[in-house]
């Protein structure tokens, strides 16, 4: 038998003295600490420039104007229906009327980040309010679901950090705050717990290991680091304010001399002086003018900010260049391959979350809600949908367009493809261009951006040949 540890990491040495990881699973860690994290995260939202400019960045890629849908059904007529329903709803759907459909995405969205979690309530709503579709949603604050609230039920049912679940672990009903609890101003305040049916209530949250229930804030890793970093450069400021507060010191013979025009003491006490551009000063014998010389940040200060961004950078999944604004020595190769990785993090989080969680159950809630008011028919129930999240723009346009139609010509990908890819309905788009295409024409105007005259295929393919 052997008196070491098979793996170096797993042996007990000086180098690891005092490193105990905690054992629990993953829910007793986040319902422990969620609400600390949650609170500390808001906060170093609310005043720190760095992190709030990393949600801003990650919810313009992942949301941008919205993740929108295009119906599937088979029927044109019908599918343009309910697209144009679909527009006409994505204005009425916030319950409290500040913003779109598309607006509430980029608010879960946030709010996923900044505390881990959101909650969407979907409200039906009566014919007499007058909406297109009787369905709004309402958006509700992770608090409003208390980590603490677990018990066991007379029914069998077990309630664990507010959500209720049945024998076979079924999420059926969530017990939710009728009121935010830290809404110390409001009137009619109430400590409440509502129990929510489980088929009206959407979670969205971030796994990161199996049988997670709840969601934990996406800074949990850079907290402390944000937090202290933020500290160190307010104190080099605040270092050089200071320091830039003075100009000089003066020593005189005797208290009582008057030097450099020196004005009556302050409201407290101190003597000031002053000199004015070409003056002449003559002092007495050994009276004395010394001159600050504030001590600068230092020729590592830029370094070391740099490196402790970059690291929260990468613990927060954007770029450097995205956290801090710097462009510093980038390049085009550079920036492109560091914008590949996060946009693919950005595609990831945008199926497996945004639309899984939240548009997919949105639109089945929608349709049926539709189909029952009447207005949408019934049919054979085909209201399959594709979604389709905001497009990416590159650095350099002109060498993706190239790419996209030496692909599309390679038969690697379809049109439909390439438009879905910019964040647009293909449909549409060859309808705007068909009734383009029919305007010119009934007009008698000619440009060299259409495709369909001939005077345009030498240069395609002279454009074609530097490919």
């Amino acid at each position: 038998m052997r008196a070491g540890a098979d793996y170096e990491a797993a042996a007990n040495t000086r180098r690891t003295t005092g490193w105990s990881p905690a054992t629990s699973d993953i829910n007793t860690l986040v319902f422990r600490n969620a609400d600390t994290l949650r609170s500390r995260s808001r906060d170093m939202v609310r005043r720190n420039p760095w992190a709030t400019n990393a949600l801003d960045a990650f919810v313009g890629n992942c949301i941008g104007t919205g993740i929108k849908p295009q119906s599937l059904h088979p029927e044109p007529d019908v599918k343009e229906h309910i697209q144009s329903l679909w527009l006409r709803w994505t204005d009425e759907a916030d319950a409290t009327g500040l913003t779109d459909l598309y607006g509430l995405q980029a608010l879960a969205c946030r709010s996923v980040m900044e505390a881990g979690e959101c909650f969407i309530r979907l409200r039906p709503r009566l014919p007499k309010d007058g909406l297109s579709v009787p369905l709004q949603l309402q958006l509700l604050e992770a608090e409003h679901l208390p980590t603490n609230e677990t018990r066991k039920l007379e029914n069998g049912n077990y309630v664990r950090a507010g959500i209720e679940f049945n024998g076979i672990g079924k999420r059926v009903a969530y017990h939710l705050y009728r009121e935010h609890p830290g809404d110390a101003l409001n009137p009619v305040f109430s400590t409440e717990l509502v129990r929510v049916s489980a088929e009206s209530v959407l979670h969205l949250f971030r796994p990161v290991r199996p049988g997670q229930l709840r969601g934990q804030p996406w800074l949990t890793q850079v907290l402390i680091k944000l937090y202290e970093l933020d500290q160190y450069d307010d104190a080099e400021l605040v270092r050089k304010k200071t320091a830039a507060m003075f100009a000089g010191f003066v020593t005189k013979n005797a208290p009582e001399d008057s030097l450099l025009g020196e004005q009556n003491p302050d409201a407290n006490g101190a003597a000031l002086a002053g000199m004015e551009p070409g003056t002449l000063q003559v002092l007495l014998p050994g009276e004395d003018v010394t001159f600050s010389t504030p001590a600068d940040v230092g020729a590592t200060y830029e370094t070391f900010m740099r490196v402790q961004l970059r690291s929260i950078a990468a613990g927060m999944g954007i770029t450097y260049e995205q956290l801090t604004g710097d462009l510093t020595g980038v390049n085009y190769s550079s920036i492109r391959a560091g914008l590949l990785e996060f946009r693919r993090r950005c595609e990831q989080i945008q199926h497996q979350v945004l639309v899984f969680q939240m548009c997919r159950p949105i639109w089945r809630a929608w349709i049926n809600t539709a189909v029952l008011a009447g207005a949408l028919p019934v049919g054979d129930g085909n209201y399959d949908v594709k979604w389709i999240p905001p497009g990416f723009a590159w650095v350099d346009p002109l060498k993706d367009i190239k790419a996209q139609i030496m692909a599309v010509r390679a038969g690697f990908k379809s049109r439909a493809e390439v438009v879905s890819e910019q964040g647009y309905d293909a449909e549409e788009i060859d309808r705007e261009i068909a009734a383009d295409n029919a305007r010119a024409d009934t007009l008698g105007l000619e440009y060299d951006s259409d495709p369909r005259k001939e005077s345009n295929d030498a240069s395609a393919s002279s454009g074609d040949a530097n490919l």
